[in-house]
């Protein structure tokens, strides 16, 4: 088995089948271009564990090929080789992050003990490979720019520092979450997800930090908060960006004091909760908006990971396509077994702007619909034109607001319909008309508290 993958990249074609000779007989399998870039070419299809590259060549030479990789694959380790070694040449390279700044002719010896090094503090900064791919798993790519995504993920999850997951809707942020969460030493603990857009202030306030009995309104008994059902584990909050300012200081405190103090309570209580937050927002022109606290910003940003659209990544889409025809095939006991080549040609091509889950949308509408063990161009034609053309009426989407807040609501006071309709403003009869309108039934809510 391959130790890992290594790109070697020099002008000199005998020194690079040399080099190439030397990795493989070590054990490392072996990419190889000529130049900076040819090299960013082969970083586009492939994802070495390593580059090795000369300093000195024609069209872009080793500093920029290693600016240029610190700004695409920032863990990436690189090792720069130069005949015309000198202070300043090492001083910027250390500067820029090299991993490893060796003059020839160098010992071989030395390099391959450069060369180890850099895989051994790989799989040191992760963890063992049976421990870092906990949870990574379920994420399916081909991808190099997604799986430089992955790589900042495995060696952040092994820290408790606080991430910010930026994407658009559909991308996978809750997904990659929880990868890094079952990555993390806090594994064993309790991964708990919030929707910071889904409920109204005071709602959300008491959803994350608890109240107590008699707090406001409709509060009759006490209320255990989002924070401390993740104590000891991870916290995700997902559309951090929607969060109104007012509670945004009082997250803020909460972080910094790793002490919650629940809506009606005088006292305060310790957490110790590790939190991964995501938005489609940008948030640093939030923030340039006033519309997000900076200090917020810089305590939950600590490390970014910016997921790339489907459309970043088509490589990916027959991969996905097939996991998830597979998947609903099974979950559906449909026999569909493949996707024919002009069909695929319709996923691979189409722009995608719901990303992963308009995918598994539309190859489910397939499978359903499909009377033939394969789906064939029209099918996905007709689900393509479905969920691109899908533009809802208001009343459709008022309708979905309203079911949406009072399965919230409910769920926040387990099914008592007092407090509920005391939360929401309406009045006993009209809240129970409401309910009845869209088939909630209360008892459903006060099961959910027992399971």
């Amino acid at each position: 088995m391959d130790k890992g993958k290594i790109l070697l990249v020099d002008d000199d074609a005998d020194l690079l089948r040399l080099l190439s000779l030397r990795m493989k007989s070590a054990g490392y399998a072996i990419l190889t271009a000529a130049n900076g870039s040819e090299a960013l070419s082969v970083l586009a299809m492939e994802h070495p564990g390593l580059v090795i590259t000369d300093l000195k060549m024609d069209e872009m030479d080793g500093m920029a090929l290693l600016d240029a990789i610190r700004r695409e694959y920032p863990t990436l380790p690189v090792i720069i080789l130069t005949a015309h070694g000198s202070i300043p040449d090492a001083l910027v390279a250390a500067d820029q992050g090299v991993f490893a700044f060796l003059t020839k002719p160098f010992d071989g010896k030395d390099l391959m003990a450069q060369v180890d090094r850099a895989f051994n503090l790989t799989a040191a900064s992760t963890g063992s490979r049976k421990t870092s791919d906990l949870g990574f798993e379920r994420i399916l790519t081909r991808s190099p720019r997604m799986q430089a995504v992955l790589d900042q993920a495995r060696l952040v999850a092994a820290s408790d520092a606080s991430v910010f997951i930026h994407g658009a809707s559909g991308t996978g942020k809750e997904l990659l979450a929880q990868a890094i969460h079952q990555a993390s030493p806090r594994r064993s603990k309790a991964f708990v997800a919030v929707n910071c857009g889904a409920f109204p202030e005071q709602l959300l306030e008491s959803e994350l930090f608890g109240h107590k009995k008699g707090a406001f309104t409709g509060a009759a008994s006490n209320h255990v908060g989002l924070f401390q059902a993740a104590d000891g584990g991870t916290l995700f909050l997902d559309e951090i960006g929607d969060m109104p300012l007012a509670l945004q200081v009082k997250l803020l405190r909460a972080l910094q004091e790793r002490v919650i103090r629940p809506v009606g309570a005088t006292e305060s209580i310790p957490v110790d909760v590790r939190v991964i937050s995501a938005s489609h927002r940008d948030l640093e022109k939030e923030m340039a908006e006033r519309r997000f606290r900076d200090d917020l910003y810089y305590r939950l940003c600590v490390v970014t990971l910016e997921l790339p659209s489907l459309a970043e990544r088509p490589e990916d889409i027959p991969l996905l396509a097939e996991f998830f025809l597979r998947d609903t095939a099974s979950k559906n006991r449909k026999d569909v077994r493949g996707i024919a080549p002009e069909a695929m040609e319709l996923l691979v091509a189409a722009p995608w702007p719901g990303n992963v889950r308009q995918l598994a949308n539309v190859i489910e509408q397939a499978v359903v619909l499909s009377t033939t063990p394969r789906i064939g161009a029209p099918l996905i034609r007709h689900a393509l034109r479905d969920r691109e053309g899908e533009v809802l009426p208001l009343a459709d989407a008022k309708g979905r607001f309203e079911m949406n807040y009072l399965i919230q609501i409910m769920r926040m006071t387990r099914g008592n319909v007092s407090q509920a309709a005391q939360l929401a403003q309406r009045n006993r009869t009209e809240f129970y008309r409401l309910l009845r309108r869209y088939h909630l039934d209360p008892a459903a809510f006060k099961e959910e508290e027992s399971d």
